[in-house]
């Protein structure tokens, strides 16, 4: 499979046009407080630095990236800053769904092949009915206890249902962590651009 066709999953890439007259020098210093927070290292090599996050603080407005590069490009018009950012957590919010999915399936399986049958469902219902036409002891009846229920007859079919193990809960977290990858692909695609931005906008 071609690395690049999954890249988009966990890698974040984009480019600001940079105000006329801004250079690389002038664009990594107002970027500068982004990449002097606890666990980050960064390394500058003219026009591009890139940089690593470890053990980031929740403080860390790019705590969700794992690191990156950025690169000031010029042209015949105005400067361009490119980036393109890692994010191991967006990796593992996209893999968690088919985890869960796949657990999901393993507990149908497991149901199937465990499912009783018709005739052990049968012989369970014969047991307790014979208990429950078993005599009360005279101390049962002296005291006024009232007499064990007959059991239910009940579908075959739905209490073999009943006794199979449900995958619902592995559904609702593949679900939840589908929601959180779609929500944070887009929505920290959306901050990293304006956090950019409006450092180098600032005056």
């Amino acid at each position: 499979m071609n690395h690049r066709l999954v890249q988009w999953i966990w890698h974040v890439k984009g480019s600001l046009p940079l105000p006329a007259g801004q250079t690389s020098d002038d664009v990594f210093a107002r970027l500068d407080p982004l990449f002097r927070e606890p666990g980050t290292t960064r390394q500058r090599d003219g026009s591009q630095l890139s940089f690593r996050k470890r053990d980031q603080a929740a403080q860390d407005r790019m705590a969700v990236f794992d690191g990156g590069e950025l690169r000031v490009e010029s042209g015949p018009g105005a400067s361009v800053l490119r980036y393109h950012l890692t994010s191991r957590a967006l990796l593992f919010c996209f893999l968690a769904p088919l985890l869960f999915l796949g657990v999901a399936r393993l507990t149908v399986l497991v149901g199937e092949y465990n499912k009783p049958t018709a005739a052990e469902i049968a012989t369970k219902e014969k047991r307790e009915e014979a208990k429950a036409k078993l005599p009360m002891s005279a101390i049962d009846t002296f005291l006024g206890a009232p007499a064990p229920e007959k059991p239910k007859k009940k579908d075959p079919k739905a209490k073999a249902d009943d006794d199979k193990p449900a995958p619902t809960a592995a559904y609702v977290f593949a679900g939840i962590f589908a929601t959180l990858y779609l929500v944070g692909r887009i929505g920290q695609a959306r901050l990293v651009r304006r956090l950019f931005r409006a450092r180098l906008s600032a005056l």
